[in-house]
């Protein structure tokens, strides 16, 4: 260490402390009580008996949880495989500068200021066939819809619904990424003859690869975590067709007010939203890595 080197100024540990004290009163504390009802089998609150693993033993043989979870892995999916390509296109279609970009930003983002309670209850009434644009123009066209009584049907609207409500972020996100890619690229690219794919394969993608597994991480953390909205329009029917993990969730702490299989669940629902993050993290890192090695024929 150089000689003239200054000291470093402990008070700046001071900054950072109320970020400590709000991480743990929101976070870490309620972890600790959801950890603390986990391994106890609450009869009434002054009776505990403590059970170890036994709640998280039976929530793993749970088969309505074992449905719930490739449920909501399918809905996950399948809003990656949707909104993802989708918001690729719409930032690549939105204009670049000038009052159209900006009036063109502000309408892409209307859906996002939107509550969730509020998007399933318009999805609630567009889609009834008696008083709804979706179910009466689909009615008028011969199709048989019924998102309230044909699982396919309701599964295939919650889809819809949350790709209409999330589709602007990942756009919005796109556009950001596109936007910070400088113009000697594009310049290049003309002077070389280059198509549009090729600018897309070659300097638009790589650029965007950032942006884009924020994104990914984003939209799958959220459709894992989706409620409000499924809820509000269907109630998580017909039968268990839209009942995801975080309503089932509900259904054990609040429905049933089995707190420790509840707790129990919990811990594994926000294992297994990590466990699949990290995956997925490390999965788009090694693509990025393997694009970046020079090919040796």
């Amino acid at each position: 260490m150089s000689a003239t080197a200054k000291p470093v100024n402990q008070k700046a540990w001071f900054l950072v402390l109320p970020v400590f004290i709000c991480v743990a009163f929101s976070a870490i504390l309620p972890l600790m009580t959801v950890v603390n009802y986990s391994v106890q089998d609450i009869i009434s609150p002054e009776r505990r008996v403590f059970v170890g693993t036994e709640w998280f033993a039976a929530v793993m043989r749970d088969e309505e949880l074992h449905s719930a979870l490739w449920r909501q892995l399918g809905f996950s999916a399948a809003v990656l495989a949707v909104e993802i390509p989708l918001g690729i296109a719409l930032a690549l279609s939105m204009p670049a500068q000038g009052w159209k970009a900006s009036a063109v930003l502000v309408i892409v983002a209307l859906s996002l200021l939107i509550p969730w309670n509020v998007v399933g209850t318009i999805w609630q009434i567009y889609g009834r066939a008696d008083i709804g644009l979706l179910g009466a123009a689909l009615q008028w066209l011969g199709v048989d819809y019924n998102y309230t009584g044909n699982a396919t049907d309701a599964w295939l609207t919650v889809l819809v619904m949350d790709v209409w409500h999330w589709t602007p972020l990942v756009a919005l996100l796109c556009f950001a990424g596109l936007r910070s890619i400088p113009d000697a690229y594009y310049q290049a690219a003309r002077i070389d003859g280059a198509s549009k794919l090729a600018v897309f394969r070659y300097i638009q993608l790589p650029k965007l690869r950032g942006v884009l597994m924020i994104a990914v991480l984003l939209r799958f953390m959220d459709s894992f975590m989706i409620y409000t909205e499924p809820f509000v329009l269907t109630g998580g029917g017909p039968g268990n067709a839209t009942t995801f993990l975080s309503q089932y969730l509900t259904q054990k702490a609040v429905g049933q007010f089995d707190l420790g299989p509840a707790a129990a669940f919990s811990l594994i629902y926000f294992l297994i939203i990590l466990l699949l993050c990290f995956i997925l993290y490390n999965w788009m890192q090694a693509l990025g890595q393997a694009e970046k090695e020079p090919q040796h024929g």
